[in-house]
């Protein structure tokens, strides 16, 4: 008989109902109604139920999100034992298309960042050539996996540059809960082809790439060299703990340099000492002016 293990999720009304080995082969499946299901004879059969609202189907689980008309106490026994009786009787979970060309698969691997709330999914594929960063759902209209992670509702802010996805979290769930659901939703969602930034975005960024050139060369020749450092010593760095910095203004008067920090950098406990003693330092030796100092506008 098929074990079907029942586990709540932070959305009170998704509920998972989890098989003991995988159900697919690296993909994932969203049904809002019946129609949509036509691949998923269980999906089908579990849309008669009044209450279903949408049935995803991925990995080693079912998760259906109910209408507010029953509670999961009433029924998830129930259903479990459907979704199992369904499955020991033969019937299919998903017909899977043999004929559709095949994916090429990826890696992806955490790596922890100085930030105890951001980490950094490395993509063994090129992502993008220019850095983006969303601070919301709203803001992600350039890119679809931006805006499917954001519905795990732990994610609070996504920063993606070249290979990799960082991801800052709230503090309701550790890394160790939800690590290794976000790596397998990055790896299934790009091997079935989705979209990570619209192509448009890269068009958008290199008018942005040309604006910046344009305005570098109307730049004092302090702030022309600090950009110059940045962009040189300190980008890489910052880059491999998932983070990114850009330069902002330069105040000749106070001698305050602002930048602005994204990714794993943003909210980071320690970046306050990495401005100070790094980066600041570095300003100092380089420029040859101790009165330099660096200020985040938002740590």
């Amino acid at each position: 008989m098929t074990k079907i293990t029942v586990k709540e999720t932070q959305n009170p009304t998704i509920l998972k109902f989890e098989f003991e080995d995988f159900i697919t082969k690296n993909e994932s499946f969203e049904f809002k109604n019946i129609d949509e299901a036509k691949s998923s004879p269980l999906a089908q059969q579990l849309f008669y139920l009044p209450f279903v609202k949408t049935v995803y189907i991925s990995g080693n689980f079912i998760a259906i999100e109910r209408f507010s008309i029953v509670e999961w106490d009433d029924v998830k026994d129930a259903v479990a034992e459907q979704i199992g009786k369904f499955v020991d009787n033969g019937g299919i979970i998903i017909n899977i298309d043999e004929n559709k060309p095949r994916k090429q698969p990826i890696t992806v691997y955490g790596e922890t960042t100085p930030n105890p709330s951001a980490l950094k999914f490395v993509v063994s594929r090129m992502l993008t050539k220019n850095a983006v960063e969303y601070k919301n759902i709203d803001q992600t209209s350039s890119s679809p996996l931006a805006k499917e992670l954001f519905k795990f509702p732990y994610v609070k802010e996504i920063f993606i540059d070249e290979n990799y996805i960082s991801i800052t979290k709230y503090d309701l769930n550790s890394w160790d809960e939800i690590t290794l659901e976000l790596r397998t939703f990055i790896k299934q969602y790009i091997e079935n082809g989705g979209v990570v930034l619209d192509e448009s975005v890269t068009i958008n960024a290199e008018k942005q790439e040309q604006i910046k050139t344009e305005e570098f060369d109307k730049l004092d020749v302090t702030s022309q060299q600090i950009i110059n450092i940045l962009e040189e010593y300190v980008k890489p760095a910052v880059a491999a703990d998932g983070g990114n910095i850009a330069f902002e203004s330069y105040d000749e008067e106070s001698n305050i340099v602002k930048v602005i920090l994204q990714g794993a950098c943003s909210g980071c406990p320690s970046s306050t000492f990495t401005l100070k003693s790094g980066i600041e330092n570095m300003l100092k030796s380089m420029l040859n002016d101790e009165k330099i100092q660096v200020e985040a506008i938002n740590a």
